[in-house]
């Protein structure tokens, strides 16, 4: 199950006989910008922390969270990355068979076989620019078969969205389902402040999960959050095991929520940027042989590739010159005509571009 996480930076490393410092990886979805001013220095002069066990429940975290987004702290609870959530959720909601809304992330999936639970998707399509397809959602849900949703908003890998009234109509038309809806990387996204669902409180069956791994550039830390109604973190508290946050994790994730003023600023310059240097990029393979790059709301972009062109021979071309992009095929309801580029710094950005641009050419003969 692990290996279907980005590329392989290591074992790209190992085959060039280089540094993985060596390898532009631009198939992971981390903010370029970050992590923000002065968190590696507060982290250094804490580092004493790793002497102490840390806060059994992340108390204080939560705690922060919930200052921060004005949220009642017994809608909160912290985990070890949202990555936790996604394996204890089947557990936690007793779940006997989930929809997923795809092509999309893979622990979704993996945390159903993980725990033996049935699942289903409902699949947008390169045909409509992967659009979620919310009619025949709302037809598989009225079936009665499944009793738990997961949507990723934005979702990873073709960077869709769906409209915050679209889902909360669905979570009304259907109180019986759980709806889980993950937030990772709505930071990205303009006003995602008023996007966001980690404030509604008015509906019991839905689940909003939330991470600073990616607007902060800090996924080593492992830190997630899960916003629900109280009874559904009662459910996960059973399955919760001390000190699962890390000192170090906590502590910078106190001093990120507590520093509203400068953690905004940040936000707002990597949305500035990121939305700049989408546009140039999309912009300068605009007559790019091969590729299909496709709308995303995230800084990373889907491309489909010509029939010809299979994702691995790319991604192997681009591999020999140290830049490492995502190989879509083992995305449910992709194949292996996609790839995904996280983007980066202007610099990085263009000699991606370059390097499609030219690869592409001689595959395409």
């Amino acid at each position: 199950m692990i290996t279907g996480h980005g590329g392989n930076v290591n074992a790209l490393a190992e085959r060039l006989g280089c540094s993985i410092d060596d390898i532009i990886d631009m198939s992971s979805n981390l903010n370029p910008l970050g992590p923000p001013p002065g968190l590696e220095a507060f982290l250094a002069e804490n580092m004493g922390k790793i002497r102490s066990l840390p806060q059994a429940d992340a108390r204080e975290m939560v705690n922060a969270f919930s200052r921060r987004y004005d949220v009642d702290g017994n809608r909160v609870m912290a985990g070890n990355g949202t990555t936790w959530f996604l394996y204890t959720l089947p557990l936690a909601l007793k779940t006997r068979k989930m929809l997923i809304l795809g092509p999309t992330y893979s622990d979704y999936r993996d945390g159903c076989v993980m725990h033996g639970v049935a699942y289903d998707y409902v699949l947008s399509t390169a045909d409509t620019l992967f659009a979620p397809d919310l009619d025949s959602v709302s037809q598989k849900l009225a079936t009665g078969s499944f009793d738990t949703m997961v949507i990723c908003n934005p979702n990873n890998p073709t960077g869709a969205m769906v409209e915050k009234e679209a889902i909360l109509a669905l979570v009304r038309e259907y109180p019986h389902i759980r709806f889980v809806v993950d937030e990772s990387y709505l930071p990205f996204v303009d006003h995602a402040e008023a996007i966001s669902l980690v404030g509604e409180d008015r509906f019991p069956n839905l689940m909003v999960l939330s991470s600073m791994s990616k607007i902060f550039r800090i996924p080593g830390l492992r830190t997630g959050f899960l916003c629900a109604d109280p009874s559904v973190i009662e459910g996960f508290m059973h399955y919760y095991q001390p000190w699962s946050v890390n000192a170090l994790a906590q502590a910078a994730v106190i001093h990120l929520l507590d520093n509203k003023r400068d953690t905004e600023a940040f936000t707002l310059e990597t949305r500035r940027f990121t939305a700049t240097e989408k546009e140039r990029f999309k912009l300068s393979l605009a007559d790019c042989p091969g590729l299909r790059l496709f709308p995303s709301h995230a800084y990373f972009l889907l491309a489909g590739l010509d029939p010809s062109i299979p994702a691995g021979e790319l991604c192997q071309r681009m591999g020999d010159g140290r830049i490492l992009i995502r190989d879509c095929t083992n995305f449910d309801g992709l194949s292996n005509q996609f790839v995904r580029f996280s983007l980066k710094t202007r610099e990085i950005n263009t000699k991606l571009s370059l390097g499609l641009t030219k690869h592409l050419t001689l595959l395409k003969g």
